[in-house]
């Protein structure tokens, strides 16, 4: 083992004290209350980081902050779509990333039965055999403590069934914060040694905006990839709520610039006919709308910003 660092950081923390940072992700079926309890766990509306360090590739939703341990939780791709989550094979980067994740919390709502959605994901998580695997009840303000028993019970048995054992099962409401302290003590031992890898002011709070705008270029990039592999960067200029609308039935207006670097590019991007851009659009939008449980109206343009990937200024203003 190499030298122990000791860290002399604040007064709650003895000399020599092991601090610990390390990735986890929530994962669960739509509506199981990940970002509520990611919300709650980092206590602020979601912060994800201005610039990421290059350890990871992921979006990063929230980081919680300890003198003894930096937890950051990142985002799994793909788990948006409850289609993709049901039918189609998962797609690779998830499993990539509960590979490289130091932990991964299984949400589970307390006020539902386990149900094919979940034995999928669970499914999935046992082929994951190094992972260190939580099982997260969530919403337990919604029902009564045998409701709550029998859950944690049905949970422990899909463990036993797929051949793993959950390294914790831990009931929690985000809403009324019972039991959120207590997830961020049982994950934290979970994690590796090591010193904070995001400074503790480092933080900006536009989640949705970032995720939105990689949503987009992803959608933008496929069957593209080989002729414009980077030189495209997506910029939602706002999202605002459409007026005049009844509360039951919203509808959000979302306008981006996708930027490439060069006229030419222009064609690639648009189609035929504008055929390209359209599907972008509509692939995007089912997946914005997934991410953010409301209808969505997408208001996506193309503009030059000329060789943006080597001016320092364009590259700013494009959130790099």
């Amino acid at each position: 083992m190499g030298a122990m660092s000791v860290r002399t950081q604040s007064s709650e923390e003895p000399a020599g004290a092991v601090h610990r940072a390390g990735f986890a992700c929530f994962v669960g079926r739509p509506n199981a209350g990940k970002s509520t309890l990611t919300n709650a766990l980092v206590g602020q509306k979601v912060a994800i980081t201005a610039n990421q360090p290059q350890t990871t590739r992921h979006t990063v939703r929230g980081i919680v902050h300890r003198p003894d341990a930096q937890l950051i939780l990142v985002d799994t791709p793909g788990l948006h779509k409850p289609r993709t989550l049901l039918g189609e094979r998962l797609n690779d980067v998830v499993r990539t990333t509960w590979a490289e994740v130091d932990v991964i919390g299984f949400c589970l709502p307390a006020n539902e039965k386990l149900g094919p959605g979940d034995r999928f994901i669970a499914k999935e998580l046992a082929s994951i055999r190094k992972t260190p695997k939580i099982a997260i009840v969530t919403k337990t303000d919604l029902v009564d403590s045998k409701t709550l028993a029998e859950q944690l019970i049905a949970i422990d048995q899909l463990g036993k069934e797929l051949g793993f054992e959950w390294a914790e099962i831990v009931p929690v409401s985000a809403v009324a914060d019972t039991q959120v302290g207590l997830l961020a003590d049982l994950l934290v031992p979970l994690l590796p040694e090591g010193p904070a890898l995001y400074p503790e002011g480092d933080l900006t709070d536009e989640p949705e905006q970032v995720m939105i705008a990689e949503l987009i270029r992803e959608a933008a990039l496929e069957g593209v990839r080989d002729e414009l592999p980077h030189s495209i960067a997506v910029v939602v200029e706002e999202m605002l709520p459409r007026e005049d609308r009844p509360a039951d039935k919203p509808l959000l207006d979302i306008h981006a610039f996708v930027y490439i670097e060069r006229p030419s590019q222009k064609g690639i991007i648009i189609g035929p006919k504008g055929k390209r851009l359209k599907e972008v659009g509509i692939k995007s939008r089912k997946q914005i709308e997934a991410l953010l449980g409301t209808p969505v109206f997408l208001d996506l343009h193309v503009k030059v910003a000329k060789d943006w990937q080597r001016d320092p200024r364009q590259l700013r203003k494009l959130g790099f």
